[in-house]
């Protein structure tokens, strides 16, 4: 199956809450009270070109009901970017392609470009969570440190989630753009040399000045 026909069959969050069952209450009361700053939603609405947020998750993992229907918010945000959740569970193909440190953690996001190239991925903490976790809520029990966890994310409010998602569909897409840019200019250049009679000459220019 491609990767867009993949996305095609994923369901849309809202599709996925109404469903679950371990985490219900918890995932109804998160995506209804996700929201971004202004400056974030402002923020979200200016990121050119068209993404596709394809999501990893599981109905009873915590880190993705505080996180997913922040990043959903965003896509809410920007009529080009779209996203979608595939349990984890069921597409381990998927998941062991892209393991943090050897785990399969959740949730993930891998974005994708309108031709569903990989682009990028996020998860599956806000790093600044995952350094505490990994610094000190280890040395807790398991309890604690979720309890730990759980507070962290009502404190943060979905700031340091969306900054970084953000940023990293920014960094894509001013990528993107430079992509697109030096690709209008080397037809154009070909267009020049053809009616200059000297085809290719400045396109090998172009490619090799290109930083991606």
């Amino acid at each position: 199956m491609s990767m867009r026909s993949r996305f095609a069959a994923a369901e849309p969050l809202s599709d996925f809450v109404a469903r679950t069952v371990a985490n219900h209450d918890l995932w109804v009361m998160t995506d209804k009270r996700a929201a971004l700053s202004p400056e974030a939603e402002a923020r979200a609405a200016a990121i050119p070109c068209r993404w596709h947020l394809l999501v990893l998750l599981e109905d009873w993992c915590g880190d993705a009901v505080n996180s997913v229907p922040v990043i959903q918010r965003i896509a809410d945000a920007n009529p080009g970017i779209e996203l979608r959740v595939l349990e984890r569970d069921r597409n381990l193909d998927l998941m062991d392609a892209h393991l943090t440190n050897g785990a399969r953690a959740i949730p993930l996001v891998i974005l994708y470009d309108a031709e569903f190239n990989e682009r990028g991925q996020w998860g599956s903490r806000p790093a600044p969570l995952q350094q505490w976790v990994l610094e000190h809520g280890l040395q807790l029990d398991k309890d604690e440190r979720y309890k730990q966890v759980r507070t962290w994310y009502v404190r943060d409010r979905g700031a340091t989630i969306a900054d970084e998602m953000l940023t990293l569909l920014e960094q894509c897409a001013a990528a993107e753009v430079l992509t697109q840019a030096d690709g209008a200019e080397a037809a154009a250049a070909q267009v020049g040399a053809a009616a200059s009679g000297t085809p290719g000459s400045a396109t090998t220019q172009v490619a090799g000045s290109s930083p991606l």
